[in-house]
């Protein structure tokens, strides 16, 4: 008998330890099929809600948040690359060269959770991850957002209507505004069952032990 966990995945389409975390999780969840019947629901969280449509230049906007030299930002892209390529997800060379608002991609995660086929939700953030890391395509572009959600089985005449409204523009505020007061300040935060946290883009091995202990809990 499976035993049912509900996981806020609380993340941003422009994060790559976000893609590493997710992918982690899928493996564990892959691992416990027979233990654990998961019920994720993707969170929005935005690292840069002021920047604007057009994006900065990735060095440029690295530097300025953190201070990096030029080395040590090529010393961590391949580091997130190859934790990434261990996992089974591609992180493109060289494809990636600036960083984007990511609002609109929250919306159209938004509505896919509320309006959409089962899993939906769960392939559209696959694939808006897949198109900036892998591909180096915009998650700001209104193009890129309609295709991967048609390209997931969601209904394009009504993702291509989201996108041209401010439809869901303050649920999402609202849920921004929900984890941020609870002290979620970095991301991914993936909260388990309401309650237990698990923050960054862990190894497999860390979901799995607390998915498995958690199963394992009287009345769970």
């Amino acid at each position: 008998m499976t035993t049912p966990i509900k996981i806020d995945f609380v993340s941003d389409v422009s994060c790559p330890w976000c893609a590493i975390g997710l992918k982690s999780l899928e493996i564990a969840l892959k691992r416990l099929e027979d233990k654990v019947q998961a019920d994720i629901h993707f969170q929005p969280f935005e690292l840069n809600p002021d920047m604007a449509p057009e994006g900065q230049d990735i060095n440029e906007h690295l530097s300025q948040k953190y201070g990096s030299t030029p080395e040590q930002l090529q010393q961590t892209r391949e580091a997130i690359r190859l934790r990434g390529a261990a996992l089974g997800f591609e992180f493109g060379i060289g494809k990636r060269n600036r960083i984007y608002n990511t609002f609109d991609a929250h919306r159209l995660l938004h509505w896919s959770g509320l309006e959409g086929p089962p899993g939906s939700q769960h392939r559209l953030k696959t694939a808006l991850l897949s198109a900036y890391f892998t591909e180096g395509l915009s998650p700001a572009s209104h193009e890129v957002l309609l295709q991967k959600a048609t390209d997931v089985g969601l209904d394009p005449v009504r993702a291509a209507a989201i996108l041209e409204s401010d439809a869901f523009t303050s649920e999402v505020r609202q849920s921004e505004n929900f984890y941020t007061s609870h002290g979620i300040h970095s991301v991914p935060a993936i909260i388990l069952n309401g309650q237990h946290l698990i923050s960054g883009g862990q190894p497999p091995e860390v979901f799995e032990q607390a998915l498995r202990q958690l199963a394992l809990q009287p009345g769970t």
